[in-house]
């Protein structure tokens, strides 16, 4: 950021300050009936005082300018580079065939859920299961982000959404999305959506989400009953951290994002 604003600065006192000098003094249409050599002489001369002593305020208010230039173009490319490095660890990510996916089994950025909500011992709907859900997400979202599988079961087998569909008022994968998006933002804050990111495949005839969980550089707090909880995935599952687990957690990702900075 640095760079481009001293880039900018210098930019703005080499060119926009000597081309504004240029402009104003260039006699406008009346200029036009003089020739071309005569217009060349004349530019040069009006360029020369741009850079004397007496030009030294107005110098430093195109430096000023040019700074600012400098900085929002140096912010839009930092913002350019980070949709580029999220688009190509997405990629990297679906580019990875789903059975070899579900073969590595659960670690630490992969876990398998039945189901968003159909619960399968008391074969019924059952809402909670959607904070469970919720949960993990967290605890991606709070370490180094991860891929959740709903309609795969602990084991690896392919049991499908298909019955979470049935409970939904729209049964279908936009209506699954719908709903699951709304309990993440209503648990973690519309902020965390924007790190989430949900796809469907059809393996085995049955239809399984793959939940893509980005690494969050902000606390991402699970909201339970008006109670803040931090949840951290820790190997292959996810728990709460305690207030200091949690201050001693953030405090080392802090630094680690200030040394990447």
């Amino acid at each position: 950021m640095a760079l481009h604003t001293v880039i900018g600065a210098v930019l703005g006192v080499l060119i926009l300050h000597p081309l504004t000098a240029l402009v104003y003094g260039s006699g406008g249409a009346a200029a036009a009936s003089v020739p071309f050599a005569e217009q060349l002489g004349s530019a040069v001369d009006r360029l020369s005082p741009a850079f004397e002593i007496e030009m030294l305020p107005m110098s430093l208010a195109f430096a000023v300018i040019g700074g600012a230039i400098g900085l929002a173009f140096g912010l839009y490319h930092l913002r350019l580079m980070a949709d580029r490095q999220i688009i190509r660890s997405l990629e990297h990510q679906l580019a990875e065939e789903l059975p070899l996916l579900i073969a590595r089994g659960e670690g630490a950025q992969l876990e398998f859920k039945s189901s968003l909500r159909w619960d399968t011992r008391e074969q019924r709907a059952n809402r909670s299961l959607q904070q469970v859900v919720v949960k993990t997400i967290a605890g991606f979202l709070n370490n180094d982000g991860g891929t959740l599988l709903i309609g795969v079961d602990d084991s690896g087998g392919i049991v499908g959404i298909e019955a979470d569909l049935k409970t939904l008022k729209h049964p279908n994968k936009d209506g699954f999305e719908r709903v699951m998006m709304d309990a993440i933002r209503s648990a973690l804050g519309g902020n965390a959506c924007a790190l989430i990111h949900c796809y469907f495949h059809d393996l085995d005839g049955r239809t399984v989400c793959r939940v893509i969980a980005q690494k969050s550089l902000e606390p991402i707090y699970f909201l339970d009953n008006g109670v803040a909880r931090f949840m951290l995935r820790a190997g292959n599952s996810t728990r709460e951290l305690d207030a200091r687990e949690a201050h001693t957690h953030l405090s080392q990702r802090g630094k680690e994002y200030a040394r990447q900075t």
